[in-house]
């Protein structure tokens, strides 16, 4: 593959709703551009850009691929994102790499959940968009309707600059707007040839290019005057305005046809090219310099010095680490050494790739505005930049959502736990959307993702890709136990045997702590030397390593006060493990008296949501126990500030999505122990007791 300048380039992300067809589309385009022989179906597994087992078993994208293909003289780059909301972490990737986002709506569903969420988040990060209506030979799809649904949902910048010609199973064709060239589907020969615009859709298509010339006229001075002084603009100029107000998201194009059967897709690609911002186009990209801590902005611009955004990280466990990046600035050569100014470490690139696919196409140079890969770059990950050796820009990093459900990776068999460990550590470079943790209290390794499906992927990885076998299940609560009430109790150790025997005797005051902290706090008010000076620390060590295990169901006790004040002591018998003895006894019977109670952890949540869903979102946290704090206004949303046992949140990321249709979102963090009422303790002791039986 050539290597383009930056105004022969277009970086166009495939983003919406899961199954409008996105990946279709991705076909479709390759294959019309003779990039690919054949045309990949995600029924038959032989899509170009679902490469992956996982991918090709589900039915549905789970990762961003990269595929390339040129077309009149312009290499068009297409970003394939995933629409399915556990993998929210590709597309955030993906958007980091492209100049326009395409947002694909079926033409029979019209506006999703995913297509408002695609456009929240274009309008948080200020990216050029574009909408592609898809499916229009389906039964029941309807252009004008979606279109109406996209005018009214997201504004009058939503501008027709293709029509559709004929409906449903009768679609055959695409007009495109500006130019009023028609082409009409061949059956036989299943190519686009040229037509006529047919009579009853005229005065629409004349419609459509009316708003395109006012939109364009709003969004510059010059051509809003020539606009008021003619009536007119030329198609010269409509273009020209179409260009500057998508590439400042002040115009949104809208094109349309059927991936499936090709019809329009000639025409959209020509669109692409026409309408769609070149990488020099688009508004300059945010820096900072963290020599003097400045912000500026950079324009893309192969003429300026080298520099290079990491979008993405593919680990793969037989070829290695591979990083994808785009060129910012500049021009990037095989063999030469980079800097990392994250790292603050040099690099030397070494093997580079153009990306169609898992395809690698070998790359000398790659210019500012493309996208490419490289092989085993030692220190650079996702988010990084890659400058000229002197530089000190780096650019703004990527704001992945935290993970919100956690499940326990138990091995399938023993002597897996180091290859688990290793796949896992592998998995987190490529995706940092997953975490893992080990919970040292109950011996589990911990992962936390975006959703079930998302874990479940995780875990399906570890064995395709690394050969390891895993059960999953809901991680252990990490409760704890306390006491309410005082004891005052004497723990005597005494044993005669043949020669020295053992002897210690304390008295311990047992209380709750009440100044906030959790840990055991000693206190040694021994007078008289009763206990003497060298065992005193034996009572402590005693009592610190009981409090690992409680009296109730054997889990750590925490806010206990433990005063040592009086006790016995024998010449001859007495030792440290006599008195540690006689600390742990005391310890039994004074929690024993001291009314032990269970706790267990609440966690601070934070749920967004439209505000009709508020009644059912606040009866759920009532449900689970939950107490609501208060509530407050954000972004459209309505913010549910509640507190809810952790117990009861294990699976709240699926619960939320099925009330709210994945309208939904939330955070939480631990904020604090808190007792457990009496009917949940029982259950809980119950269990742990028949666990502990089952061990025993």
């Amino acid at each position: 593959m050539k290597n383009y300048s930056t105004k022969y380039l277009r970086n166009v992300g495939i983003i919406g709703h899961s199954g409008s067809g996105k990946t279709t589309l991705t076909e479709a385009i390759l294959y019309y551009t003779k990039a690919t022989d054949r045309f990949g179906k995600i029924e038959d597994g032989n899509t170009v850009s679902d490469y992956d087992t996982e991918e090709k078993k589900r039915k549905i994208s789970l990762s961003t691929s990269i595929v390339s293909c040129e077309y009149n003289d312009v290499k068009i780059n297409l970003v394939d994102m995933p629409g399915y909301f556990d993998f929210i972490g590709e597309t955030v990737e993906g958007l980091r790499a492209v100049d326009t986002a395409m947002i694909v709506v079926s033409g029979v569903s019209g506006i999703q959940v995913g297509t408002e969420k695609s456009w929240d988040y274009l309008n948080k990060n200020n990216l050029p968009r574009a909408f592609y209506v898809n499916k229009l030979d389906r039964e029941n799809s309807n252009f004008g309707k979606v279109m109406e649904e996209l005018k009214q949902k997201f504004g009058i910048s939503v501008v027709p600059v293709q029509y559709p010609i004929g409906k449903e199973s009768d679609f055959k064709g695409v007009v495109n707007v500006i130019s009023r060239r028609a082409r009409i589907f061949n059956s036989k020969t299943k190519a686009m040839e040229e037509g006529d615009i047919p009579e009853d859709i005229l005065e629409k298509v004349d419609e459509c290019k009316n708003m395109i010339m006012e939109a364009v006229a709003e969004t510059d001075e010059k051509l809003l005057d020539k606009y008021f002084d003619e009536g007119t603009l030329s198609d010269e100029d409509i273009y020209e305005g179409l260009i500057k107000g998508c590439s400042k998201g002040e115009v949104v194009p809208v094109m349309c046809g059927s991936a499936l059967t090709g019809i329009g897709i000639e025409t959209f690609i020509e669109d692409i090219i026409e309408c769609f911002p070149s990488p020099e186009n688009i508004e300059p990209i945010k820096v900072i310099d963290i020599k003097n801590d400045s912000e500026h902005t950079i324009k893309i611009d192969e003429k300026e010095p080298f520099s290079a955004f990491v979008f993405k990280t593919i680990a793969d466990p037989f070829v290695g680490k591979l990083s994808l990046f785009r060129v910012i600035t500049g021009k990037l050569k095989s063999d030469m050494t980079v800097h990392n100014v994250k790292k603050n470490k040099n690099e030397k690139m070494g093997s580079m790739y153009f990306l169609r696919g898992k395809q690698q196409i070998p790359a000398s140079e790659i210019t500012a505005g493309d996208l490419g890969a490289v092989s085993k770059l030692q220190f650079t990950s996702t988010g990084d930049t890659l400058c000229y050796p002197k530089s000190s820009v780096i650019f703004e990093d990527i704001k992945f959502p935290q993970p919100v459900i956690s499940m326990a990776v138990l091995p399938k068999s023993k002597n897996d736990e180091d290859k688990i460990l290793n796949g896992l550590n592998k998995m987190v470079e490529e995706d940092l959307t997953f975490k893992i943790s080990r919970d040292t209290e109950n011996a589990e390794v911990i992962i936390s993702g975006l959703g079930e499906t998302h874990i479940d992927v995780i875990s399906c990885k570890l064995k395709s890709k690394f050969g390891v076998e895993v059960v999953l299940q809901e991680p252990k609560v990490p409760y704890r136990e306390t006491i309410k009430k005082i004891s005052d109790v004497q723990g005597k150790h005494k044993k005669q045997s043949g020669g020295h025997g053992q002897y210690g005797d304390v008295r311990i005051k047992f209380e709750p702590r009440t100044d906030g902290e959790d840990d055991l706090e000693f206190v040694d008010k021994v007078v008289g030397g009763v206990v003497p000076r060298q065992y005193i620390p034996a009572v402590e060590k005693g009592l610190r390593e009981c409090v690992n295990h409680g009296v109730l169901a054997g889990y750590p006790v925490i806010r206990l006060k433990a005063t040592l004040h009086d006790g016995s002591y024998h010449p001859v018998d007495s030792s440290e493990m006599a008195f540690k003895v006689a600390a742990s006894l005391a310890y039994k019977k004074g929690l024993m008296e001291a009314e032990p109670i269970l706790l267990e952890p609440i966690e601070h949540v934070e749920i967004s949501v439209p505000e009709h869903y508020m009644g059912d979102i606040i009866g759920d946290i009532n449900k689970k126990r939950g107490k609501v704090l208060g509530m407050e206004s954000s972004e459209g949303n309505q913010i549910i500030i509640a507190e809810v046992p952790q117990a009861e949140m294990f699976k709240y990321a699926t619960d939320l999505r099925s009330m709210t249709q994945a309208r939904g979102s939330f955070t939480m963090r631990f904020e604090r122990y808190e007792e457990v009422p009496s009917s949940e303790a029982n259950k809980i002791i119950e269990n742990k007791n028949k666990i502990k039986v089952k061990e025993g």
